[in-house]
């Protein structure tokens, strides 16, 4: 324990105690990062359970399924008319999520899918993975005004009808699908892509590769309705296997995905860059203090932000393992961007000053450290107070 000149009682770290509590903030502040960046460190296990009061699956805020093979849809023909009808219940009416989709592997590009967009549900058909759909048709505020709807979406070349509850709501001649857009891996659950899980129950699906007239759809709602499956049946829809893996998956999630795929020009992509930029100064300020006053390192704002761009680097690898992270090039830029405001932030000379004035001189950059005493000095001399 020291005292300082100005008088007794006035308690100031020294030198050594200094740069010990920065390497202490220093690695306080790195595994702060590597945890928000990696937490929870593994994949959560698959929340898919069968309702304890009826037929049908629970997923919870990270469950999905998926079709055993890409082949489990053999029955669908490329081009055919086609339906597929599905009854369900989401847990959150004001949130989103991916419901059910066709998946091709290997080209990240989805068929047909079926989503939740707040209170509405949208069908969309061709979606290249951050690039726009084919067509969107939306049922809007259908899951507000319906808490277990019992959807039917039925085409041929005339177009997509869309009945809820045996009612026909939506046609459209724009939309277009086709056996075509089913053929593949079916996700439910979430998005085969990126994760975008979807809560609730479902309690019914089932696909056929022809059109259902109107009759047959409000057959097939009262059967599904009344406990009466057996019916459905009998109306030889498509085979349907279904797996449910141990953990939470996405299936192709992407790896180092560049910026301008990631971009989208709304306040959540802002807030995300912010965010990202503001996480990695605390790291440029700190670290630079610690490899300029401790390491005493010429270079000290370069190696600050080289470290800061493979810490960012190593967790977006990583986060291409965890199923509820994003792995995108985006983050490294801003994280980088963040680190070298704090490293600069650090070099100030209004900074170093301060530093000197609480008594932090030994935690000053070495050639500022005359200019932060001289500036300290000439403050007290101002003030009356004695060196």
């Amino acid at each position: 324990m020291t005292y300082s000149s100005q008088g007794v009682g006035q308690w100031r770290p020294t030198i050594g105690m200094q740069k010990k509590v920065l390497g202490v903030l220093c690695a306080s502040v790195l595994v702060g990062i590597l945890t928000a960046g990696l937490w929870p460190f593994r994949a959560p296990m698959n929340e898919v359970s069968w309702l304890s009061n009826g037929n049908g699956l629970l997923f919870g805020d990270h469950g999905a399924i998926l079709s055993s093979d890409t082949h489990s849809l053999a029955g669908l023909k490329d081009g055919q008319s086609c339906s597929v009808e599905v009854w369900l219940q989401p847990a959150i009416v004001d949130v989103g999520g991916t419901i059910l989709a066709s998946y091709t592997p290997g080209t990240r590009a989805l068929g047909f899918s079926l989503h939740q967009s707040i209170d509405d549900l949208l069908l969309r058909r061709g979606t290249a993975y951050q690039g726009r759909a084919k067509a969107n048709l939306y049922i809007t505020h259908l899951f507000r005004e319906s808490k277990q709807p019992f959807v039917t979406i039925t085409s041929s070349a005339q177009g997509t009808v869309v009945y809820v509850n045996g009612a026909l709501v939506r046609r459209s001649l724009q939309f277009g699908l086709s056996s075509k857009d089913l053929i593949g891996q079916l996700v439910i659950g979430n998005n085969p892509v990126v994760d975008n899980g979807w809560q609730g129950q479902l309690k019914g699906l089932a696909i056929y590769n022809r059109e259902l007239n109107a009759a047959e759809v409000l057959q097939h709602y009262d059967a599904w309705t009344t406990n009466r499956e057996a019916e459905i049946t009998n109306e030889s829809p498509v085979a349907l296997y279904f797996q449910i893996p141990e953990h939470y998956f996405v299936l192709q999630a992407p790896f180092l995905e560049r910026p301008w795929d990631e971009f989208n020009p709304n306040w959540s992509y802002c807030k995300n860059v912010l965010i990202n930029i503001g996480g990695f100064v605390p790291l440029g300020f700190f670290f630079c203090a610690y490899f300029a006053s401790v390491r005493h390192l010429g270079r000290a704002v370069l190696a600050t932000i080289i470290l800061g761009g493979v810490v960012s680097f190593t967790i977006e690898v990583l986060q291409a393992f965890l199923p509820t992270r994003d792995s995108g090039m985006t983050d490294i830029i801003t994280n980088t961007l963040g680190t070298g405001i704090g490293a600069r932030l650090y070099n100030c000379e209004s900074v170093q000053v301060l530093l000197a004035t609480v008594g932090l001189g030994g935690l000053c950059q070495p050639g500022l450290q005359t200019v932060a005493r001289h500036e300290v000095a000439n403050h007290r001399s101002e003030q009356g107070i004695e060196a």
